[in-house]
């Protein structure tokens, strides 16, 4: 007897086994199985985002499997299927858009194999994110991003530093604003730090220090204060700096200069007053250098050696305030596609003919200078120019006419033609505007004025180019 109830308490707990294990998987048709507080969390989560009447079980009943979500990313660990990746918001044509009233439910936080987990274009209403939570993603999440949620509000939750894991923070477009976290500083494994287009304030934190794997560091478009910490130097992997259009002031910390592996530095639209001569000069990786809309130190800004920038492709020094000559080592610099020198106090002439021979040059800004001379560009270069050529507003610099059958000929608008002197030298100086306004045989012709005239004559057999009423205008 004792024998036949051996048998049936064994053939009890087998069953008891085979249903607690159905009841906590469920196996797919590719033979891998989730966790059904998996797929329950995911469900919720996702409901949370796009309303109470999307029903994952009906729509997507293997959500890992042979019915995918789109944004939804699964990998396998120890033989079970668990989510890795998450991206809420209308990514795709196909991707599940957000509610205008969601909510960030708990479940979300348990789905702790996550590596990935992005929102975009979600938070239309005001919202401020929970302090709580984050701390369970620590271990896993590599990447976190906010894109374009304008109803995301107040400060950064500080528990976000705990993500100790993340190699990207992506918070691009938001509507945070206060102070930064300081317990960012823990995020040393970032490669990746963006906080562009929010409303930041303060001072940057100065823990760049233990940050030697961050590649890209933009924290653009926020109302950041204060001077640049010294440890931003320090970076020393860092490729792409963008501080543009802060309120930031002072000078660039000599660091700087020590960023040997920088391509882009981007510091537009602050109070940075210094620092560059000791520092750009040397980092001689730089393609695209964008100082513009700072007031410089003029001494400093002029000192720079530019043709040791054999590198560079972008350079926009506008807005700065600068004056004397164009730094003729400008000329120097082969690669450069975009030159930008406008509204400044610039003074002396033009090289045209050394920046004509620059082989990728363009775009070319000059306008709002006090640039005197007479611009010696050929047809060609206007040609290949077109509108991405400013001179106007130098009220003393001239350009001499041409005659171009290309209908890619684009003279400069808003920069007068050159005065001519007669070939005899008897004194008279005829404006070419002048000459070519007035008609032949008028009472106030002289007779003087009738002889110049011929020397215009190619430009009165053709009529008068519409561009010299607009640049007179």
């Amino acid at each position: 007897m004792s024998w036949l109830h051996s048998v049936l308490f064994l053939f009890l707990v087998f069953r008891w086994c085979i249903a607690v294990e159905s009841s906590s998987t469920e196996v797919t048709d590719d033979g891998a199985p989730m966790e059904i507080s998996e797929r329950e969390a995911l469900y919720s989560t996702i409901q949370g985002f796009v309303g109470d009447s999307w029903n994952g079980s009906d729509l997507y009943p293997d959500p890992c499997g042979w019915t995918p979500i789109q944004g939804v990313s699964c990998d396998i660990y120890d033989d079970l299927w668990y989510v890795t990746e998450l991206t809420l918001g209308l990514v795709h044509e196909n991707s599940l858009s957000c509610a205008a009233s969601l909510v960030i439910k708990p479940q979300l936080f348990k789905l702790n194999h996550l590596k990935s987990l992005s929102f975009v274009n979600c938070f239309k209403s005001s919202l401020t994110i929970s302090k709580e939570d984050w701390i369970s993603l620590g271990s896993n999440l590599e990447s976190l991003e906010f894109r374009s949620n304008p109803g995301l509000i107040g400060e950064l939750p500080e528990t976000i530093g705990s993500l100790t894991s993340l190699k990207s923070l992506v918070v691009l477009e938001n509507g945070f604003d206060g102070k930064l976290p300081t317990s960012l500083c823990n995020l040393s494994s970032l490669k990746r730090l963006v906080l562009a287009g929010n409303l930041f304030t303060g001072k940057i934190p100065d823990c760049f220090n233990g940050f030697k794997d961050l590649l890209i560091l933009d924290l653009s478009r926020n109302s950041f204060s204060g001077t640049l910490p010294s440890s931003i130097g320090e970076m020393v992997s860092l490729l792409k700096l963008d501080l543009s259009n802060n309120q930031l002031e002072g000078k660039l910390p000599q660091g700087v200069g020590c960023l040997k592996n920088l391509t882009l530095l981007d510091v537009r639209n602050n109070r940075i007053s210094g620092g560059f001569s000791q520092n750009v000069e040397k980092i001689r990786s730089l393609t695209d250098l964008v100082l513009s809309g700072n007031p410089m130190d003029i001494d400093d800004m002029m000192g720079i050696k530019w043709e040791n920038m054999g590198n560079l492709v972008v350079l926009d020094l506008s807005k700065m305030g600068l004056r004397g000559d164009i730094p003729y080592g400008l000329t120097k610099l082969k690669r450069l596609r975009f030159l930008g020198l406008n509204d400044n106090e610039l003074t002396g002439t033009v090289p045209s003919k050394e920046l004509e021979t620059l082989p990728c040059l363009g775009a070319l800004y000059i306008h709002g200078n006090n640039l005197t001379g007479e611009l010696r560009f050929s047809t060609k270069f206007y040609e290949k120019m077109g509108t991405r050529f400013k001179a106007s507003k130098n009220p003393n610099l001239c350009q001499y006419d041409m005659v171009s059958g290309s209908s890619n000929y684009v003279p400069p608008l808003g920069v007068k033609p050159c005065k001519m002197k007669k070939a005899e030298g008897d004194l008279v100086t005829a404006n070419l505007w002048d000459l070519a306004r007035v008609p032949v045989g008028s009472s106030g012709r002289s007779e003087a004025d009738a002889a110049a005239r011929q020397c215009l004559s190619p430009f009165i057999l053709v009529g008068l180019p519409a561009y010299y009423v607009i640049a007179s205008s």
